[in-house]
């Protein structure tokens, strides 16, 4: 699940463009003002931000400069400013995108997935961390050198999780991928039971995991090592 912060003072536009954006691979986070969205970004990580510039708080451009002192999260900046000089100034304060208002919502549709694909990391081969040798080409899976041998299913769970590590994957969301042909068929407890296996045969100490947390009432989390 990718997640998007989105930053408009305008409470009905911001709710049309939640509804625009929104899908089973993307969840808009929307805040109304500058406060909002640093209380959101003190809180989580986001795979993009769309900021306002004219804020009742402030200036969306004063947030972008903060969010470039320790980010590289793409920033798009959506605003009725439509000045040349307004647009430099955004641009080159750090601002991967300029839209202006009007838009057309297909367009901003079509900015979004292509600075999300551009955000989006290349598929793990190879993983190495504490003990654990992860290699997805070969199929070789090594604890403490040792092979360790995983069902089709549960690489399947693995290499999803470990592609997203450091990030709350939802149960639905596990599910659609480690089941494609049929997630709706699979039993309420597969998924748990999947997870389970992986720890018996990954994790030093099962019942006390290191890598594969449980986030409960959302999904799993692969920690990042």
């Amino acid at each position: 699940m990718r997640e998007l912060l989105l930053l408009e003072d305008d409470g009905a536009l911001g709710r049309g463009i939640c509804l625009a954006l929104e899908s089973g691979e993307l969840h808009v986070t929307l805040c109304g003002t500058a406060a909002q969205a640093r209380s959101a970004l003190e809180q989580g990580d986001f795979d993009l931000l769309i900021l306002d510039v004219n804020l009742p708080d402030g200036s969306g451009l004063d947030l972008l400069r903060e969010v470039r002192e320790s980010r590289a999260v793409p920033v798009i900046l959506l605003t009725a400013n439509d000045l040349e000089t307004d647009i430099v100034a955004g641009l080159e304060l750090g601002a991967d995108d300029y839209i202006t208002k009007p838009f057309s919502l297909a367009v901003l549709r079509a900015r979004v997935n292509a600075q999300l694909r551009r955000g989006t990391p290349a598929p793990t081969a190879r993983y190495e961390a504490e003990g654990l040798s992860l290699d997805f080409d070969r199929m070789e899976f090594r604890k403490n050198g040792q092979l360790v041998e995983l069902s089709k299913t549960e690489q399947r769970l693995l290499r999803v999780l470990v592609e997203n590590r450091g990030r709350t994957v939802p149960r639905e969301t596990l599910l659609d991928r480690v089941w494609p042909d049929g997630a709706e068929f699979v039993e309420e407890n597969a998924l748990s039971v999947t997870v389970k296996r992986l720890r018996d045969k990954l994790e030093e100490t099962p019942s006390k995991p290191r890598f594969l947390k449980t986030v409960y009432g959302v999904g799993y989390t692969w920690v990042v090592k």
